[in-house]
């Protein structure tokens, strides 16, 4: 078995800070940020469970603590998917 060369990133996503306005991923090969105006149940979730994402395949992420899917597209331009889950108050 042979490790991947230095430098290449192995884990295909991961959250680089949460602020209160959001966070910001690192996701193929580039960070976005994904305000809680347009991305609400991540406000909800504990650190621990956003911080719990994985790509369950190519530019698709996947939150399981928070049951949550998203494509890459709908994180880069969300004004595209305008639908939203509702987070109950």
């Amino acid at each position: 078995m042979r490790s991947s060369e230095r430098g290449t990133n192995t884990s295909g996503v991961a959250v680089t800070d949460i602020s209160p306005d959001g966070i910001w991923i690192l996701a193929s090969g580039e960070e976005l940020f994904m305000p809680f105006d347009q991305f609400p149940w991540l406000r909800s979730g504990t650190v621990d469970a956003v911080l719990n994402v994985i790509e369950e395949a190519p530019g698709t992420y996947h939150w399981p603590d928070l049951d949550i899917d998203l494509g890459i597209d709908s994180i880069r331009d969300p004004g595209q998917f305008p639908l939203q889950a509702r987070v109950d108050a």
